[in-house]
């Protein structure tokens, strides 16, 4: 048991503590003793508000529940469901239109569109990571991924292969020309880019001088002007350079030396303290605000071998270049960092009230990410995050319209207890939950004055879709979830709602992840869609797929899309009456159900199986929150708990409905962890769960999220995750 110290009545493990007062706060001009008072204040003033929104979600559910149980509400009708849910206050009155007035926002969240990161923040190396890819290499994301094709001799070797690589320097002078075209000729016709009179001209192979169609868009570059190491471009606000180095082996065959195109890639990411996190104990959460504060303080350092090498691994410096009117000026060299708290549901010990209960985790993240954040703000860091002097939170799973209002009193009042100006904290909603989607209007309004992100997320949202309508029938296959009808309303409603809101300029409009990171080429053909949804932001699940990403932002003005559809929206009359909800409201049942044969059947519940475990046995014995899983298929696929309360949610409903069987699944679980077991058995640190099923606890974890998970509240997995990781780590 942790060490305890009592402030104000409250119970401070003493890893926490110690942090706070020794690390945290010296820097910050906050008093230790008015900062733990604070703290004993908001907790007195906001858990039971937290407590009653949790109550109000349990009450929702019962009364939907009753609803589809009753005889006279079947066959379903779906207008009579529409007037139950306005009846009952889980559909709110939408009032008088409004934009939102949220200031000083930072252009990587406002006016700039682009690829985003979500990573794993109590993984050090993975922070940085992410922080970092702010610049990648287009040659490495190239070359090293599947968007280049292996035919006519181009497969990746042990050594370079000149004849892939010149696969890349194609694709990539094709995207020059595309994106910065020059004056009757193409970038693979160029032999040296030179700086005259403050205009770039390129040099061809005939010795013709030719310069950029839009001269605006060369905006710097570095080394002298007639030999210049570096170019640098703007399209659509996204910069671009051309490294030039004749000494590098890749620059030797290229008759202008370009040795890499370094493109501006994830301008933004989102630090996680959730999903993709397993943080279940003081000294997990200690750990976890330990490496926000070195992101904040810019000291964050990680050692790591590589290739037999030792480096380190911190946060990387702007970048410096000399305008064409030869003035000198930087640009930043790292991610706008923000970080996602926990949402209202869990619990954590690193803080106990005066009769030993857990503080709610989303109350006490907001306070002490907050608090670290100040050394950003004050400037006690060699490297800047928010230029604006703002935080930015993204606030997961809430639920409708007064849970956003509570969480922007929170912000309210921790600013301040922190000398903060109000709506110092930016706030992300993230549109996961139905009734969030269902209200995204008044949600928006709930937070009008800090909103600086919306985002949607089929992977929780259709958790909770199936969770919330549990007892309507059995639900569609999950591979075919995003075929239903609900779906596309959800997606357009988001950006239409959010452009008619006045987040165009504001705040981002963001899309989900690609969640197979080895299949980079499927994602090039598929993600452009999301900027051409008129989103601002789409997550990524890696470095290298920021950079390819980026493309499609270089490709598409957001911009102008959003515009034209604000205008149609107009045009339409959509900015006057709220949506027809028949479509939102759609529940996505199987409809087929008995033209599924056996196999059908055993095939869903074997691939829902199989990547539970998969992702389980991470979470539990590694405490792995995040990783590439292998699917049944053994393709590597980007696991968190979401897709987790998915799979789960899944299984107990055709439980529920008698698609499925108990033995059934028992025997699924059985089979299927010796599959999972097979895939690991590389990783040293792996403990095969076919070897004792009655004593393995992430086994047994895995038949709670089935067995029990019906019953966990919003079909959350991480009450009885907790539970087990904590159960393990006192084991081992």
């Amino acid at each position: 048991m942790n060490k305890r110290v009592i402030k104000h009545g409250y119970k401070v493990a003493e890893s926490l503590y110690n942090l706070v007062n020794h690390e945290v706060i010296p820097g910050t001009g906050i008093d230790v003793e008015d900062f733990w008072q604070s703290m004993a204040d908001i907790f007195d003033e906001f858990i039971p508000g937290n407590q009653q929104l949790l109550a109000i979600r349990q009450d929702f559910q019962r009364q939907i529940d009753a609803w589809h149980l009753d005889p006279l509400n079947q066959p379903f009708n779906p207008k009579k469901y529409q007037q139950f849910l306005q009846d009952i206050g889980y559909i709110v009155v939408e009032k008088e239109d409004f934009a939102i007035t949220t200031t000083y926002v930072d252009d990587e969240v406002a006016t700039v569109a682009g690829p985003q990161l979500v990573v794993p923040l109590m993984n050090a190396r993975f922070a940085l990571n992410a922080a970092n890819a702010r610049w990648g290499s287009l040659y490495d994301a190239l070359y090293g991924t599947d968007v280049i094709s292996d035919e006519d001799g181009a497969a990746i070797n042990k050594t370079y292969n000149p004849v892939r690589g010149a696969k890349v320097q194609a694709y990539a002078r094709q995207f020059l020309d595309e994106v910065i075209p020059l004056t009757g000729a193409n970038h693979s016709e160029a032999e040296s880019y030179q700086v005259a009179k403050g205009k770039l001209f390129v040099t061809l192979k005939s010795g013709e001088r030719v310069s950029l169609v839009d001269e605006s868009k060369f905006v710097g570059f570095n080394g002298d002007e007639q030999n210049p190491s570096a170019i640098l471009f703007n399209n659509n606000g996204l910069h671009i350079e051309i490294k030039i180095d004749p000494s590098t082996p890749v620059a030797k065959t290229d008759p202008a030396s370009v040795a890499d195109i370094i493109l501006e890639s994830a301008l933004t990411t989102i630090q996680d303290c959730e999903d993709s996190i397993a943080a279940v104990d003081a000294d997990d959460k200690t750990a976890v605000y330990r490496n926000w504060l070195g992101l904040m303080k810019g000291d964050l350092a990680e050692t790591l071998k590589k290739n037999g090498v030792t480096m380190v691994r911190k946060l990387n410096s702007d970048r410096s270049y000399t305008t064409p009117g030869n003035d000198s000026f930087t640009l930043p060299g790292r991610s706008l960092l923000f970080i996602r708290n926990v949402g209202h549901l869990m619990t954590n010990d690193a803080v106990l009230t005066k009769d030993n209960q857990q503080v709610p985790e989303g109350i006490l993240d907001g306070l002490i990410t907050t608090l670290i954040s100040l050394h950003d703000l004050k400037g006690n860091s060699s490297v800047k995050n928010s230029r604006q002097g703002s935080i930015y939170i993204v606030k997961p799973k809430m639920h409708g319209p007064d849970e956003v209002a509570f969480s922007n009193e929170l912000f309210t009042r921790i600013e301040a207890c922190l000398g903060l100006a109000t709506n110092t904290i930016k706030m992300g909603i993230m549109d996961e939950e139905r009734r969030t989607s269902i209200n995204l209007k008044e949600c928006i309004r709930a937070a009008k004055n800090r909103l600086a992100f919306i985002n949607t997320g089929f992977l929780d949202r259709t958790g909770d879709e199936i969770h919330t309508s549990m007892l309507a029938g059995p639900m569609a296959r999950k591979a075919l979830m995003k075929n239903e009808k609900w779906i596309s309303a959800y997606e357009n409603q988001n950006v239409r709602i959010g452009l008619q809101a006045g987040l165009k300029g504001k705040a981002q409009i963001g899309k989900g992840m690609w969640a197979i990171p080895d299949e980079m080429a499927a994602m090039m053909a598929a993600k452009i869609e999301h900027p051409k949804s008129g989103a601002n932001c789409a997550w990524v699940p890696s470095p290298t797929a920021a950079t390819l990403h980026v493309l499609h932002y270089h490709q598409v003005n957001v911009a102008d899309i959003q515009d034209t559809m604000f205008k149609q929206f107009i045009a339409n009359g959509d900015n006057k009456n709220r949506d027809d909800l028949t479509d939102l409201l759609t529940i996505p049942l199987l409809t087929n159900q008995h033209q599924l044969s056996q196999q059908d059947i055993q095939n869903e519940l074997d691939n829902n199986v199989q990547g539970l475990l998969g992702y389980v046995v991470r979470w539990i014995d590694q405490g792995t929150g995040c990783s590439k899983v292998p699917d049944i298929d053994n393709v590597g696929r980007m696991e968190d708990r979401a897709t987790l309360r998915i799979s789960s949610q899944h299984i107990c409903n055709w439980l529920h409905h008698g698609v499925l069987s108990k033995e059934q699944v028992l025997a699924s679980l059985q089979r299927m962890a010796t599959v999972v077991d097979q895939q690991n058995i590389t990783d040293a640190s792996y403990a095969p769960m076919a070897a004792d099923f009655d004593r393995n606890i992430a086994f047994q974890a895995a038949t709670d999220l089935i067995f029990k998970g019906k019953e966990q509240p919003s079909g959350y997995t991480e009450p009885l995750l907790h539970a087990r990781r904590i159960e393990s780590k006192a084991v081992n």
